[in-house]
């Protein structure tokens, strides 16, 4: 599916009351300046369909605010958006037509990380840049010549703090049923690491195919474990399947998952007693930042998933390097610059129009927007993160601690 987003500068200042930000920021100096055409690839259909929909609406709301106050350096910013359908060969096809027909200077917020990994060889073979909020340790670990960045936190920052609360649980005995991903046998390897240093262990991992029907056989292999937690490391549909499974086999251990997997559509799709105990670890967004506040005000919701907020970030990001670059709207631009904007001594800003403004005068910025700071290594990974821990009770979940 493709969506042209487009927004007048009119239109959005008479709906915003923008009009004085606007006259902050430098004019166009030509009506026929050329648009900064710009990609969305998020999972609107699939397993990661519940957020894909709200990640293109965090995009497409600042390219609003940014076009109603004058644009990049007076050109305006269009958005391109595709759905990757949760597939790495849906997401192949989309990328190529993002970048060889509609030549955008960038890919954002790929969520699964086997999607990534697809795309990623195109956008650096390209010189466009992709931003991702996907986790496995291998993406930026691939040969991509900087052309790549992720505001997710990687494997090796995610388990640690996972194993941290684990060990804090006391638990003793964990069993990983992990989906066939990118993401899956990292994730193992760093419990194993982890774990035994808090006198815990893993006492077994299935690596399953997360497009089976039924997981029978594989909850028997953990059962035969006697594990006290399980650790489900899968997508919102198979770990739908694994907690009915568990719960009519019996198992009445702890169990924990990776918030994307046990979200809010998950537990009203079953009964109470099927999810209630289960844990949801999921990186946290800067809740009480005010670029946080503006995009749940613009959503109309606020208890933002965390991918939504990044999605936010990364189109900031990307305009405010362009922005950077004086007005070059490439990839290669956008590599170059994207850290000299979101990290070091710069005034630190919230909104990327803010940004423009500060850019426009002369001045250093520092970008830390909704998902917190943006600090990157050379390699692309985010710095640091903090992890929220819920709880499945009565359908609904309830924040327990932030780690």
């Amino acid at each position: 599916m493709r969506t042209h987003f487009w927004l007048s500068r009119r239109t959005f200042l008479g709906a915003t009351g923008a009009a004085v930000v606007a006259a902050a920021l430098p004019r166009p100096v030509s009506a026929q300046a050329p648009v900064i055409k710009l990609g969305t690839l998020t999972p609107l259909t699939g397993a990661g369909g519940s957020y894909g929909p709200s990640m293109r609406k965090a995009m497409e709301f600042v390219v609003q605010e940014v076009n109603a106050a004058g644009g990049v350096l007076g050109r305006q910013v269009q958005l391109v958006s595709e759905d990757d359908q949760t597939s790495p060969e849906a997401a192949v096809r989309a990328a190529r037509k993002l970048i060889d027909v509609d030549r955008v200077a960038a890919i954002m917020g790929t969520w699964a990380s086997a999607v990534t990994t697809a795309v990623a060889p195109l956008c650096w073979e390209s010189k466009t840049f992709l931003t991702t909020v996907s986790g496995s340790d291998t993406i930026t670990q691939l040969p991509h010549q900087g052309y790549l960045i992720r505001t997710q936190p990687n494997t090796h920052l995610q388990i640690g703090k996972l194993a941290e609360f684990l060990i804090a649980l006391k638990v003793k005995r964990v069993f990983v049923l992990g989906a066939q991903t990118p993401f899956a046998i990292p994730s193992q390897k760093r419990l194993q690491e982890l774990l035994p240093k808090g006198g815990c262990e893993v006492v077994g991992a299935v690596v399953y195919d997360k497009d089976k029907n039924t997981f029978r056989s594989e909850i028997d292999q953990a059962l035969r474990a006697k594990p006290d937690m399980i650790y489900l490391n899968g997508y919102t549909p198979d770990c739908t399947v694994l907690l009915k499974e568990l719960y009519k086999a019996g198992y009445a251990g702890a169990r924990i998952a990776q918030g994307y997997a046990v979200n809010q559509k998950l537990l009203e799709s079953m009964p109470a007693e099927v999810s209630d105990g289960t844990y949801a670890a999921s990186p946290s967004p800067a809740v009480e930042s005010a670029g946080y506040k503006r995009l749940a005000k613009f959503l109309g919701n606020s208890d933002l998933d965390p991918y939504s907020c990044q999605c936010h970030d990364h189109a900031s990001l990307v305009v405010l390097a362009i922005a950077r670059a004086k007005g070059e709207a490439s990839g290669t631009a956008i590599r170059d610059t994207v850290r000299k904007i979101s990290q070091g001594a710069g005034v630190k800003v919230d909104s990327a129009v803010e940004g423009l403004k500060l850019l426009a005068q002369g001045q250093e910025i520092n970008y830390e927007g909704a998902s917190g700071p943006c600090d990157f290594t050379e390699i692309g990974d985010i710095l640091d993160c903090k992890i929220r821990i819920d709880q499945a009770q009565g359908a609904k979940l309830k924040f327990v601690k932030m780690i």
